[in-house]
């Protein structure tokens, strides 16, 4: 699987306890939302079918989603979905390059009944900045023993992920041992160059997402619903710690979420 530094692959499986049919909601008392993140691999998608796009589409299929908490700008949301809406594709270019959203989510709005609630914290200027400020320090000189750093945790991360034999696995993906073994690369990554890459740091950026992604769960709460979440992979860890932060919903794994389907 590419990592986060080589490719910036950015995403989820939540721990908690529930069977796999929905929640419904009283009519005399409020009822926590259950949340699921589903990690992506983006491109990977495409690439292979252990974790290819039929798959992902049964998945999404069996957690029946009420919402989902998607890796799309808010505002590039609108041109996309009106894109898919009047032509049955998307060429907006953020969007596009995510063909979990391009193939599978936005296709099945048509039989299914769930709300897309774009939550991802990235723009383009963040991007285009931190790309050429990577850029730039991988070129210094006097800056090669913190690319060394990178380079050997990344290696280290990549080879531990392969030597499992399940890298392409969604249930190995959407696991805690998949976060341990990510976060080998992604600490150094983060610890080295978060501050210095200003709003595409790697806390930084998830800080932006999250905050939206908040926004999204405040909005909704006590409504007996199921939000899934989509991000890359590498999300998946970070937001974790913050979603068991929150008394306020019912954290499932994928494994709980599709019980009973």
């Amino acid at each position: 699987m590419k990592s986060i530094f080589y490719s910036l692959l950015l995403s989820i499986i939540l721990a908690g306890c529930s069977n796999g049919a929905k929640q419904e909601p009283t009519e005399t008392a409020n009822v926590k939302n259950e949340v699921i993140v589903l990690g992506m691999i983006h491109s990977g998608h495409l690439e292979q079918e252990e974790y290819g796009l039929e798959v992902l589409t049964t998945l999404v299929q069996k957690i029946d989603p009420d919402f989902i908490l998607a890796e799309i700008p808010p505002d590039r949301f609108p041109a996309a979905l009106q894109e898919f809406n009047e032509k049955d594709t998307i060429t907006e270019a953020r969007v596009k390059r995510f063909p979990e959203y391009v193939d599978v989510i936005f296709p099945l709005t048509k039989t299914m009944d769930f709300k897309i609630i774009p939550t991802a914290g990235w723009t383009k200027e963040m991007s285009d900045a931190r790309n050429k400020k990577l850029k730039e320090i991988s070129k210094d000189n006097t800056r090669a023993k913190e690319w060394a750093q990178l380079t050997e945790a990344t290696e280290k991360s990549d080879s531990l992920i392969k030597a499992t034999g399940r890298e392409f696995d969604p249930f190995w993906i959407n696991s805690d041992e998949y976060d341990r073994l990510v976060e080998i690369e992604l600490s150094v990554y983060n610890e080295l160059f978060n501050d210095e890459l200003g709003l595409g740091g790697w806390d930084n950026i998830n800080e932006a997402h999250f905050a939206n992604i908040t926004k999204a769960l405040d909005e909704n709460k006590f409504q007996g619903k199921r939000m899934l979440i989509t991000y890359g992979a590498g999300h998946k860890g970070w937001f974790l710690k913050k979603l068991k932060m929150r008394n306020d919903i019912k954290l499932l794994s994928l494994s709980e979420a599709i019980k009973g389907h």
